[in-house]
């Protein structure tokens, strides 16, 4: 980026801003940050993700998606797991799907396995159910987990990615098992369930 572009920011009073903590500051100075490099920007949206208000660290998570550096994997991987509030680890979550399916598998299954809050988990099918080459194997273990969730939206989740595996699975044995989980929800408590089953099943 050249240094006299005019949407270049000035970068110490982004860090002044995202400092703060104060979320009508530190926020549109995280956005500014798209037009900096990786380099520049990774460092300030780590001071992001120290901040107390959980939009800022939220936000600052996001970012990481899209600037990537290996300080901001190393940020985000304890991020996913540590920081208390569910939509920071969501968009931990979806960020560290950015770095490629292949790296970040462990460590979203870890998470998915680990944590209850519906946000998260739902955050975890949805980035990995994104990528057209994840193992359909991957997908599978992950759904099972998902349908077997107490709340209704993670288990539609669950649902719609079984309904992916059975349509690109064809004849493998992968296909058959999804088909049959899928079957066996067609007597879900929730109707939402029951309808993203029904798809599914239409599809072969």
């Amino acid at each position: 980026m050249n240094e006299t572009d005019p949407q270049r920011p000035d970068l110490e009073e982004v860090r002044q801003a995202i400092a703060s903590g104060d979320p009508v500051q530190a926020m549109p100075a995280i956005t500014k940050l798209r037009h900096c490099s990786d380099a520049e920007a990774v460092p300030l949206l780590v001071l992001g993700t120290e901040q107390k208000p959980f939009l800022v660290r939220s936000l600052s998570c996001s970012g990481l998606g899209y600037k990537r550096t290996e300080q901001g994997w190393t940020v985000l991987s304890a991020l996913i797991t540590a920081d208390e509030d569910p939509n920071v680890r969501a968009e931990a979550a979806n960020a560290l799907a950015s770095y490629g399916v292949e790296r970040a598998w462990p460590l979203l299954r870890s998470a998915f396995e680990a944590d209850a809050a519906w946000l998260v988990r739902c955050s975890i099918l949805s980035a990995l159910a994104e990528q057209p080459d994840i193992d359909l194997a991957w997908l599978l273990e992950l759904a099972t987990m998902a349908i077997a969730d107490a709340d209704g939206t993670v288990r539609v989740s669950g649902a719609e990615i079984l309904s992916r595996i059975v349509r690109e699975g064809g004849t493998d044995s992968i296909a058959v098992q999804a088909r049959g989980l899928l079957q066996s929800l067609q007597q879900d408590s929730d109707h939402r369930v029951v309808a993203a089953v029904l798809n599914g099943l239409q599809v072969s």
